[in-house]
């Protein structure tokens, strides 16, 4: 008798980082989540913390909105790290990473990470080409278009924090 992956206790969880700054959280993001799920059992999104930088959101901010946008969703984990991706990864029990890719240069920078991750950590790297339909969003265009008080609203998910809408 054949069992279905979530009854099988001998098979090890597929389990993917899928890591970001998310500030913010785009349709392109909430779209590589979503289409990773049909490739592992559980998605985590790793918010990475960088103290370097100054988000427009708070690292807790995101966390809630990202956990609200996947509320249905039980196989969606969010978490917010400091430190390496990898280590996040491996504290979390991920043995592969998830990364969106929209352009060339995207693929060629995301080749090599992937190749130091693999060698120095043993983690795989599995890119997941966006959709051309979301190419030209990045959280970069959404905070310019804030910025310049432009409606957002055709770019991230629709439960978005109110002050940015």
């Amino acid at each position: 008798m054949k069992t279905s992956p979530s009854t099988d206790n001998c098979r090890e969880l597929r389990i993917a980082l899928f890591a970001g700054s998310f500030d913010p959280f785009t349709l392109g993001h909430e779209n590589i989540v979503r289409r990773g799920l049909e490739i592992f059992d559980q998605v985590i999104v790793g918010i990475g913390i960088n103290p370097d930088k100054h988000p427009m959101m708070s690292a807790e901010a995101r966390k809630q909105w990202i956990e609200e946008v996947f509320e249905c969703e039980p196989r969606v984990k969010v978490i917010a790290y400091e430190g390496y991706t990898v280590d996040a990864a491996r504290a979390n029990g991920a043995k592969f990473l998830l990364r969106g890719v929209r352009t060339a240069a995207d693929f060629e920078y995301e080749k090599n990470i992937a190749a130091i991750n693999r060698r120095l950590a043993g983690i795989e790297t599995v890119l997941i080409n966006t959709l051309p339909h979301l190419e030209h969003i990045s959280s970069s265009l959404v905070r310019e278009r804030l910025a310049q008080g432009q409606d957002i609203s055709d770019l991230i998910p629709t439960n978005a924090p109110k002050h940015l809408l």
